[in-house]
């Protein structure tokens, strides 16, 4: 399994990013191959976390894709900073 987790800083309305997030992205997500888990949260002080983890790592290079893909197309007003990306392989999990 591979895994990505993406945080966002500076969001400034985050009731409505989850909400675009969730009607609009998670669909997108579901269409990848592999897909196992997919969470966002809300950090608090204008942060977001998403995580997501597929069978492989091709799906999680095209969630990270699909995620810069989307973010300008449906909510970049969000979105003031570009969000640090983490991925790699997941090595133990319960």
């Amino acid at each position: 399994m591979y895994a990505t987790v993406r945080r966002y800083a500076g969001i400034t309305d985050p009731a409505e990013v989850g909400r675009r997030v969730h009607e609009g992205f998670v669909p997108v997500l579901r269409d990848i191959p592999g897909l196992v888990a997919y969470h966002w949260l809300d950090a608090g002080g204008g942060i977001m976390v998403s995580m997501s983890v597929f069978e492989d790592q091709a799906g999680a290079e095209a969630s990270n894709e699909k995620a810069a893909a989307w973010i300008p197309e449906n909510a970049a007003g969000f979105f003031p900073n570009p969000p640090e990306v983490t991925s790699g392989e997941v090595v133990a999990h319960g």
